[in-house]
């Protein structure tokens, strides 16, 4: 299908948009000239960000029992290139599409942290390096010229032994040797040489040269047929068609499949964000909501090679850099394959004015196999029926990485998330055999281990805002008077009261889950009917304790934290993340340690990878996985699939092309 940009939705008798769709074109423009009527513009400021500053559930009530819209707001934070000076800056918007300015707060940016990196800042780091006489004179030692240098621009971070960085607005770069204008330059590290670079004086203000480290000379091209090889001719080709089209309906950003309900959102700086997820019980005639938000709330990659060039890095790709507005334009047949529907997005560019990413957000149902099957001998019966679920994705390219974050619905009310890992993965000059931190990935070419660590957050409101989270694990049991043979186990279930209680790990060897119930539903059998998050288990961030990556990066160190629902409490490691020296988000929400039983909650998830890399992830990564999947335990009162049909013969061929049977479950009676 050709990309297709919906209206927003509009509420009923009202020319306004629903209070959770994202800024429009028009509502951005409103934005920039609120800002700049309220005298808070010069030629030097940027809009580093401008989103929906979301109405309170609180408000959505109150509002609807009016019958009317809560006031659409706009939360701007603005950066002065020419000083260190932020504001986070708040705009109301009016119907008659007009923007008033109703707060405007000062940062500091030696306490609060500097706002997010700026696209012209990549560029200006290489310019400022290109002509500083400590980094010219650092190349020639290595024989290079300087017009072959590329050089990644990288967050700072903080730490103590780098004097002088305080309050300074400070980028790194590391520097690649590109060998023409189509090479990949990650190939060549140019190793044991960094530049610190601060780019509001715009001034190099150190430059770290440990000595000449040999380039490594293979080539990274991938795409070169003398890396390649010939293209294989063995694939046949793969057809995927819904002749019928789709079985969702999209009525602006309303997506309605199945028995699912969600609204499809985007933000410059969390990606993709699914609003008011419900799924229509038929047995029940009615919506019963599960997660009222959800997102990926923060994203760290910290590294492990504890060289001097390199002991710093560490990346917030949400915080620092803003995930949403690096969507990449999404391709038929290449990134979605099948009927798909895309949505563009819009964000607002660092001068505020409207920017589209094209086809940001790819829809569509995928064939997932089996979803029930049984063959009954007593009975005499056999069925089968097919799963599939709803996708919504979007692809992002944070420098020399490429992530896909794709929510999955399936049929039988499982919600799934799963980030895809893919592009290329960061280089260094290997020092040999045995060095204890880093893979060599090609001759001489090392890659440093490191981590990909998410924060998933839910704002739960599993059949209403009332929420408990309980800790549900398997136990076994000794051998004894009740168990005599030795073979029973069960599970053991603690209700996490506290939010200090709910600083948990997972544990797979006990098959550790959260169920978060609501103890004022029952369903058939009489228990809170709950949804379960189930944990991959994966390694939390693994930096020493008492490491500045730590202290920024404390949402890492727990697989779970749940929370009192507080709208202001957006990010998990706080507002303000490049330069921050830690301490902002989770630990500081659950510092109240506020009771969390039976309220509304807010349950935050860390997931991810643990990359040693291999040779097979050069030149490029074959795409790898994470995530966690959140399911439905005594939500219904039985499988709510009973009433998917059987699939029609017509789709099951044998490889020969010949008809099979009139259905799947040919055998079956009273169907």
């Amino acid at each position: 299908m050709t990309a297709t940009t919906p209206a927003p939705t509009l509420v009923p008798g009202t020319s306004s948009p629903h209070p959770l769709s994202s800024l429009t074109a028009g509502e951005i423009d409103a934005v920039r000239e609120a800002v700049s009527g309220a005298g808070l513009l010069r030629e030097t400021s940027r809009f580093v960000y401008v989103g929906l500053d979301e109405p309170t559930k609180q408000e959505l009530r109150e509002a609807a029992a009016r019958g009317e819209n809560p006031p659409r707001r706009a939360r701007v934070l603005l950066h002065d290139t020419g000083r260190v000076e932020a504001k986070d800056v708040l705009v109301v918007l009016t119907a008659q599409g007009e923007g008033e300015v109703t707060s405007v707060t000062d940062l500091d940016a030696a306490t609060d942290g500097q706002l997010p990196v700026l696209d012209e800042e990549f560029e200006l780091v290489e310019q400022l390096l290109a002509t500083d006489e400590r980094w010219l004179a650092a190349l020639a030692a290595r024989d290079l010229d300087v017009a072959d240098v590329r050089v990644a621009p990288l967050s700072a971070g903080v730490f103590d032994d780098i004097e002088g960085e305080s309050g300074k607005r400070i980028l790194r770069g590391l520097a690649f040797r590109q060998d023409h204008p189509e090479d990949h330059a990650w190939a060549h590290p140019i190793d044991g040489l960094v530049g610190y670079v601060d780019v509001i004086a715009r001034e190099v203000t150190q430059v770290v040269d440990l000595g000449v480290v040999p380039v490594p000379q293979g080539s990274g091209n991938y795409d070169d047929p003398a890396v390649r090889g010939e293209y294989r001719t063995s694939q046949k080709p793969i057809s995927i068609t819904q002749p019928e089209g789709p079985s969702f309906t999209l009525d602006g950003d309303l997506l309605q499949w199945e028995n699912f309900s969600v609204r499809v959102g985007f933000d410059a700086r969390e990606g993709l964000v699914l609003h008011q997820i419900s799924f229509h019980d038929r047995d029940q005639g009615r919506d019963r909501p599960i997660v009222h938000r959800a997102s990926i709330a923060e994203m760290v990659v910290p590294y492990a090679d504890p060289s001097p060039v390199r002991s710093w890095q560490n990346y917030f790709d949400t915080g620092e850099y803003l995930v949403g507005r690096y969507a990449n334009a999404l391709e038929l047949g290449c990134d979605c394959v099948g009927d798909i529907t895309y949505l563009d997005a819009v964000i607002a560019d660092e001068l505020g004015h409207p920017r589209v990413l094209r086809n940001a957000v790819c829809i569509h149902e995928e064939d997932y196999g089996i979803l029930f099957k049984h063959t009954d001998l007593w009975a005499g019966r056999a069925a089968v029926r097919r799963q599939r679920r709803l996708v919504v994705s979007f692809f992002t390219t944070i420098g020399n990485y490429d992530y896909g974050f794709y929510w999955y619905l399936y049929l039988d009310g499982t919600i799934e998330f799963e980030a895809k890992a893919t592009g290329i993965v960061f280089t260094s000059a290997h020092p040999g055999e045995g060095y204890p931190y880093a893979s060599e990935i090609a001759p001489g070419l090392g890659a440093p281990y490191h981590q990909h660590l998410f924060s998933a957050r839910l704002d739960m409101a599993v059949d209403g805002d009332a929420n408990r989270v309980e800790e549900v694990e398997v136990r076994r049991v000794p051998t004894g008077p009740d168990n005599p043979r030795g073979n029973a186990f069960t599970t053991r279930t603690t209700p996490l009261r506290t939010e200090s209680e709910a600083r948990r790990k997972a544990e797979p060897s006990l098959a550790r889950a959260w169920h978060i119930t609501n103890p004022e539903r029952r369903n058939a059998l009489g228990q809170p009917v709950a949804y379960a998050l189930f944990p991959e288990g994966q390694p939390t961030l693994l930096a020493a304790d008492d490491s500045p990556i730590r202290k920024r990066a404390e949402f890492a160190t727990e697989h779970l934290w749940v929370t009192r629902y507080d709208p202001a409490q957006r990010y998990a490691a706080g507002d303000f993340v490049n330069q921050h020296s830690g301490g902002a988000g989770l630990p500081d929400y659950v510092a109240q340690d506020r009771d969390i039983d039976g309220q509304d909650v807010v349950v935050w998830h860390t997931f991810g990878l643990t990359h040693v890399p291999r040779p097979e992830d050069w030149p490029i990564m074959p795409v790898d996985y994470t995530g966690f999947k959140l399911k439905p335990v005594g939500f219904f009162d039985r499988n709510p699939t009973l009433d998917v049909p059987p699939t029609a013969g017509a789709h099951c061929a044998s490889s020969a092309g010949a008809p099979a049977a009139p259905s799947c479950h040919a055998g079956t009676s009273g169907e």
